[in-house]
């Protein structure tokens, strides 16, 4: 069963959820989340400090999480590009925890943990269900909730997703270039060759490229790829920053 089943990342509110007041800019609130009452997922609730000392301890249930944040007022909205750009580490985040599938809790905790060094996401909570350990992520920005599941990879696995999650925002992985072809004789190269008109070597052999030139030790080698670290490694920069 999915950790996360019937939870969509909740946006903050703009009103105290007892009150109904609206928030200020700046003004300091409490984020709880509590198990929703089919017992699948859970729900988020915004306080006031007021409200939530007023109602805290009258709660019928104990909350999941629940930590203070500075409220933000939402930004007028932008205007959507004309150009569709690559997906960025947030937006496949966002995607991947919408579609819900049980083969992308990996890709998503690294990618959570790709924000979190980008300080686009805070981790606000550590919380543990069943066997099950739940990061609680908030978005710097905008105040959105993320649950991660914590799926305790090895190294070798982290540099396996990290693989992943790079072909996933459009990274090539290293290695991944495919060699370049033979060149292929020109027609008077050919000719040449066949009259037997190329200077031959002690061995019988030619001592010229098709092309006249000498031979080139390195023809015989693959190109290799300009380091960009080691394999598997993302450019979080880069992949965050888009």
């Amino acid at each position: 069963m999915s950790i996360q089943r019937d939870w969509k990342i909740r946006s903050r509110s703009r009103a105290c959820t007892h009150s109904e007041e609206p928030f200020a800019d700046g003004q300091m609130i409490v984020t709880a989340l509590f198990y929703a009452e089919d017992g699948e997922g859970f729900e988020r609730r915004d306080f006031s400090e007021p409200s939530w000392a007023e109602i805290s301890e009258a709660l019928g249930q104990e909350p999941f999480s629940v930590w203070k944040s500075e409220y933000e007022a939402p930004p007028p909205p932008k205007e959507e590009p004309d150009v569709v750009e690559k997906e960025s580490a947030e937006a496949l985040l966002r995607r991947l925890i919408d579609e819900d599938e049980p083969h992308t809790e990996n890709a998503r905790f690294i990618l959570a943990l790709m924000l979190e060094r980008k300080k686009q996401l805070k981790q606000t909570d550590t919380n543990h269900t069943g066997t099950s350990k739940l990061l609680i992520y908030e978005h710097a920005n905008g105040g959105d909730v993320f649950i991660v599941r914590d799926p305790e990879l090895s190294l070798k696995e982290v540099e396996k997703v990290q693989a992943e999650v790079a072909e996933l925002l459009g990274f090539k992985k290293p290695g991944a270039e495919p060699e370049p072809e033979p060149e292929v004789p020109s027609q008077s190269a050919e000719g040449e060759l066949a009259e037997g008109n190329a200077a031959p070597s002690p061995n019988g052999e030619s001592a010229e490229g098709v092309d006249g030139s000498a031979p080139d030790e390195g023809d015989a080698e693959a190109v290799a790829e300009p380091d960009r670290g080691s394999p598997g490694q993302i450019p979080v920069e880069a992949a965050a920053g888009n």
